[in-house]
């Protein structure tokens, strides 16, 4: 996962560095499966590139660190190192599910995405975690426009844990529905007062661009 900030300037630059070369040149690794462009409509930084990977191994093969170790004059000049003001690189492993069915695995990325960035204090992380799993995904899950909700804990960056919601239009997280899950259970209110968000989450994110292989 990636996020960035871009000046207004750049930005125009940095969309077709991003378009016309960097997906295709990611993608063309092998173990990345799936890759695509986001922008926030709440929250931030504006610009997200989700990448999905066999397992994050693949981020230390000798063909991802070739093309890492080499970068194009293109990217450069206008990959988000050059030119953000705020770039984030980090990278997941998924906890729950634990596993994916081959449907959904085929699925493609959603038209929209809620992301929420955050750490627990150590005393809590297992109970939270096991409330997060069991209750709090499984209940937004019943809201109409909710794909799939997925969580992921960090081996490469911080905060600690993502939660990755899929929704088929951006305007989900504002429904009743959804809003009425937030305290379904008495848990909730007392297990959610231990996250501790990161700068522009959670965030809600529509796609804006998607490359398969």
């Amino acid at each position: 996962m990636v996020w960035a900030d871009v000046p207004a300037d750049k930005e125009g630059e940095f969309n077709r560095w991003y378009n016309e070369e960097h997906l295709a040149e990611r993608l063309a690794i092998p173990g990345f499966l799936n890759g695509a462009r986001y922008e926030a409509v709440k929250g931030g930084p504006k610009h997200l590139a989700v990448y999905e990977l066999e397992s994050p191994a693949v981020l230390e093969s000798p063909a991802y660190k070739k093309v890492a170790g080499n970068p194009t004059p293109w990217t450069k000049r206008s990959g988000p190192q050059a030119v953000a003001s705020t770039f984030i690189r980090n990278v997941y492993s998924m906890i729950h599910p634990r596993s994916v069915t081959p449907t959904v695995a085929e699925s493609g990325m959603a038209p929209a995405l809620q992301l929420g960035r955050m750490d627990v204090p150590a005393a809590v992380d297992a109970e939270w975690n096991q409330w997060y799993n069991t209750v709090y995904v499984p209940n937004y899950e019943k809201v109409p426009g909710v794909i799939r909700g997925r969580r992921y804990r960090a081996v490469d960056g911080t905060p600690t844990y993502l939660t990755f919601y899929e929704f088929e239009h951006p305007k989900v997280s504002e429904s009743p529905e959804w809003n009425a899950q937030r305290n379904a259970v008495p848990a909730s209110e007392t297990m959610r007062k231990h996250m501790r968000h990161a700068q522009g989450s959670p965030g809600v994110y529509v796609k804006t661009y998607e490359l398969k292989r």
